[in-house]
Parts: C-alpha cells; structure tokens; sequence
C-alpha cells in the first residue's frame, strides 16, 4: 500500500516556479534527477488529472486531508507513497498515518505536516531543506534561511476561487528545485 519512511540523505534548496497553467506536458524522466510528485486535500478525490501529472514520479508524498485510503491505494499504484494525516482524516484508517513525517532522498531532508502552523521545530537548525504541508489549498513555495517551504495546493475538490494544483520536487545533485502544477482551471 503506502510507505512512511525512507533511505539516508544530504542538503541544499532553490525554489522555481509559481502557479503555472494545466498541465499539458509529460512528466520529467529519470535523466532529470529524483522527481517526488507532492499531492494534499484531496478530500476523497483523486482526479484523473492529478494522476496523469503523478506519472512519472519516483515517489509521492501526500500532505494530508487524504479523505479516503483509496486514495493511497491509487497513488501507491503510480509510486511508493509518504503520507500524513490532515485534519479531516479522522477514520480509523486513518489512525495509521502520523501528524508529521521525514523523508530523506538523495542526500535532502524533507519534513512533512498537514498544517504548517502546528511545526514544532526549526527545520534549518534540524538539518532539513525542504518543509512540505498543505492544509490552506493555497499553492505556495518561498525559501526562509536555506529551507524550502513548499505547499502544492489542493488537488481535491475546488474551495473558493483557488487553483486546483499539485506540485513536484526534483532533486539534482544536492539541489532541490519545486514546481506548482495546475492541473484544471
């Protein structure tokens, strides 16, 4: 099914790109270093969309308000899956996933929570490069003294008039570059 933890790392973080246009282009290949595809709120939802922009990731992370396992289920189907809980996965399948979760690939440390307000840590001073959360639907990256916070938005049910998006991390080397993927209008 999904998997919460993984192999031993190292450092560095840039951030890219904003909010773009739907996605409408193959995702990256192996040539193109590490891809983690990063999803959150999907709230029960798991558009074909999101899917086809997941291809080609080497792994997932999902920063909570999963809504239903299946999601999980559909995601492990594309990569191994990272996920946390968020504040409206309350099922006893739920219970499994943990608030907060760290991912280490190729030398980077990535912490992972559903709300980033609830951080209880100084992720440069805990040696991490990349924070990753979800929880407000609204798709964001900026870098803060070395660490990039990433947020992909909600790939779930649309919420106002924000953008349904997901987004992508790559690591090259001990770079670490985000991309925010809109992925319906």
């Amino acid at each position: 099914m999904f998997q919460n933890r993984s192999q031993r790392p190292h450092p560095l973080a840039e951030s890219a790109r904003g909010v773009g246009h739907p996605v409408r282009r193959p995702p990256p290949n192996k040539e193109d270093g590490i891809v983690i595809g990063i999803i959150s709120d999907t709230h029960g939802l798991l558009r074909p969309e999101a899917v086809a922009a997941l291809r080609g990731s080497q792994r997932i992370i999902h920063a909570g308000d999963v809504g239903k396992p299946e999601i999980l289920e559909q995601l492990a189907e594309i990569a191994p899956v990272t996920a946390v809980r968020g504040n409206i996965d309350t099922g006893p399948w739920a219970r499994k996933l943990p608030d907060a979760e760290v991912v280490e690939l190729s030398g980077v440390s990535i912490y992972v929570l559903h709300d980033l307000s609830r951080i209880d840590l100084k992720p440069g001073a805990a040696g991490f490069k990349v924070v990753i959360c979800g929880h407000t639907h609204v798709p964001k990256q900026e870098e803060r003294k070395g660490v990039l916070y990433f947020n992909p938005g909600s790939a779930g049910p649309r919420r106002f008039k924000l953008p349904i998006c997901l987004g992508r991390l790559i690591i090259q080397g001990e770079s670490v570059r985000g991309e925010i993927i809109r992925i319906a209008d």
